[in-house]
């Protein structure tokens, strides 16, 4: 690490990196019909004539704002045959991959199947799911790479999904909601996390999700400019449950990514958790070290959106205390607060951050070779 980092004149970076690893892309369907080929027929009948049961229906209604057309989307995405932006391969490859010559892209998927109390019927949609991102997406782009679906309420099923699509180097993580039924780090969800690590598969935790409470720890918001910085609250939560619950302790080779909740917030919500730890460690036996400790060890974060302080020193110092090999880049592609990766980083960082935060760190995670 480079110590002068902070003594450097603060400026505004334009990176000019291309050729990067996108860690964050929304590619999705524009309907759950887009599935029917890849489920039975006896699901696909049940889509059709009962549908979907979400276990918070005004999730699905005020995530967005209503001048935002199609749900916080760039406006310039929306491809001319009608799909829904994310939803057409060659419009991403256009904007995103063939524009700043995407390396690898990671793709993420609307965070429904997990909220389905139709157990049998998310099970379901999830394997529907993955084999529509390798027909649809993977192998016509191999760029591009999946996250396995699963329902996380499901264990069995869970279980059996990962072990399918494990040695598929086509998939490198497992996709989890930030808003479950119960918090992440609860024992129901141990074994699912068990059989994550067992095959080689990171757990990818993006911001959202349905678990039929709040999006916010007080309730509903009136507004989208409340619902959107408030995002992180969930995803603090996140980190404090996999932390105290001690499933980061109980499965030594658990590697964590947190998805599009930036990072800006991690090192104060550390030193809560360290100093809680000095007093109460004797309520979480599980917990053989200091909380930062665990995640310093045991969690990645994408970077978007990225914080822009006032003072450009600040990015860094937080980048420098969470550790540069744990950021990795990522443009949230199609949304409309998107990152630029000319322009993300409104300081100057040492050309070997740029490195790992644009290319290695993802590479290391993900166990992607050199293209």
């Amino acid at each position: 690490m480079d110590t002068n980092v902070l003594s450097q004149k603060p400026k505004v970076a334009a990176s000019s990196h291309t050729g990067f690893i996108d860690c964050d892309i929304h590619a999705t369907w524009n309907s759950l019909a887009d599935l029917d080929e890849f489920l039975p027929q006896y699901w696909r009948e049940h889509r059709e004539t009962i549908g979907s049961r979400w276990r918070q229906g005004l999730a699905k209604t005020m995530n967005y704002p209503r001048m935002s057309k199609g749900g916080g989307v760039r406006q310039d995405a929306w491809p001319s045959n009608g799909s829904v932006p994310g939803a057409d391969l060659p419009m991403m490859q256009k904007q995103l991959l063939d524009l700043f010559n995407v390396e690898y892209g990671i793709m993420v998927q609307p965070m429904e199947l997990s909220s389905e109390r139709n157990v049998e019927f998310g099970a379901a949609l999830a394997t529907a799911a993955n084999e529509w991102q390798l027909a649809r997406w993977c192998d016509p782009e191999p760029r591009l790479k999946g996250a396995v679906q699963i329902n996380v309420e499901d264990e069995k099923a869970a279980i059996a999904e990962i072990e399918r699509r494990a040695g598929d180097r086509r998939f490198v993580q497992v996709q989890f909601p930030q808003r479950g039924v119960e918090p992440i780090g609860r024992r129901r969800y141990w074994p699912i996390m068990e059989a994550c690590a067992a095959n080689g598969f990171p757990i990818a935790i993006h911001i959202g999700g349905i678990g039929g409470y709040p999006s916010t720890a007080g309730g509903w918001p009136s507004y989208y400019h409340e619902e959107h910085p408030a995002y992180v609250q969930a995803m603090q939560n996140t980190v404090i449950s996999l932390v105290c619950e001690g499933v980061l302790s109980h499965i030594p080779n658990l590697k964590v990514n947190l998805l599009e909740s930036g990072f800006g917030w991690l090192p104060s919500l550390c030193w809560r958790l360290d100093t809680a730890w000095k007093r109460l460690r004797a309520e979480v036996p599980l917990l053989r070290q200091k909380p930062s400790e665990y995640v310093r060890e045991r969690i990645w974060l994408t970077t978007q959106p990225v914080d822009e302080p006032e003072r450009p020193q600040d990015l860094l110092s937080t980048i420098e205390w969470i550790g540069e090999d744990r950021l990795m880049f990522s443009t949230d592609y199609p949304h409309w607060d998107q990152d630029d990766p000319r322009y993300a980083f409104k300081a100057a960082l040492p050309e070997a951050w740029k490195r790992k935060i644009f290319h290695d760190n993802a590479r290391t995670l993900y166990g992607l070779s050199q293209s």
